[in-house]
């Protein structure tokens, strides 16, 4: 059989670093080939890099058709499985193949891909694969990633905001997935030349995002001739309109409007600051 390379399915799934690559090699020449290659009819879905290496050494090796296969979204979701289940893929793989997940399992009942002519078709023994459970929620999302609900939401956070390099930094392993959804929150500029100051300039950067963030959180302090008279528990969303009218209560509040506002204004300034500091880094 004549096999074809899908360069889509091809690239998928994050390539093999050179050292990976060099392991398989090494592998396949004094192991063989043992498990067989995956085909859609005609196409490779799964064994790439195993099929690359045998040609070049002319290895001897075995093919297998999944019949169970009926679209292309039928192929990813195979492939997405498979590499789920391996624990060599890192935490923001998994994370990023789960979120893939979740989108096919939410666009395929809208769009259906046909099959190649020469796809196997299901035999009366196979019998049509489960369907895949929803995933709906960002805990089933974190479950089927085998990671936090609380990292799936900072790996959405970067795919939908991290620059490229920021993104490869992560990937290679420069940046954790943590101090990258801080660095993430910085104009794009901000985040490449992060990325250009190495490891050091990273971890600096989330550092100064998460203290600014720190302080928008962190509730204004009363004066000391407020507290004594402050009522408890006050409550810094009330309108003076809708208080109790008195000189003494809207006093009170506008206060603390004021000081809301003074931090605001700190705020502006550490973050000004920070990118002053990343400016210094930006290559020439």
């Amino acid at each position: 059989m004549d096999i074809k390379v899908n360069e889509e399915l091809r690239a998928y799934i994050d390539p093999l670093t050179p050292e990976e690559h060099d392991a398989l090699e090494r592998s396949l020449l004094a192991e063989g080939c043992r498990d067989a290659l995956v085909l859609w009819g005609d196409v490779l879905v799964d064994g790439h890099n195993r099929y690359g290496i045998c040609r070049k050494h002319n290895i001897p090796f075995t093919t297998v058709q999944n019949p169970r296969f009926k679209s292309l979204e039928d192929v990813h979701l195979w492939m997405i499985d498979q590499h789920l289940g391996r624990r060599s893929v890192s935490d923001f793989q998994r994370g990023v193949l789960a979120l893939r997940k979740k989108d096919i399992l939410a666009a395929r009942a809208q769009v259906e891909t046909p099959a190649p002519d020469n796809a196997a078709e299901p035999t009366p023994d196979t019998p049509p694969p489960p369907a895949p459970e929803p995933l709906n929620t960002r805990e089933a999302i974190a479950k089927a990633a085998r990671i936090s609900s609380n990292t799936v939401a900072q790996i959405e956070k970067i795919h939908k905001t991290a620059a490229p390099e920021l993104v490869a930094a992560v990937k290679s392993g420069t940046i954790s997935i943590n101090a990258a959804a801080a660095v993430a929150s910085l104009p794009a500029e901000e985040q490449v030349a992060a990325v250009a100051g190495g490891k050091k300039e990273l971890r600096q950067a989330a550092k100064l995002v998460r203290e600014a963030k720190a302080k928008t959180k962190a509730p204004a302090a009363p004066a000391p001739e407020e507290a004594a008279s402050a009522p408890a528990s006050p409550s810094l969303g009330v309108n003076p309109f809708e208080a109790d009218g008195s000189e003494e209560e809207i006093a009170r509040l506008t206060r603390q409007v004021e000081a809301l506002t003074a931090e605001n204004l700190a705020l502006k300034e550490q973050v000004r600051e920070l990118r002053n500091r990343l400016g210094e880094h930006e290559p020439a």
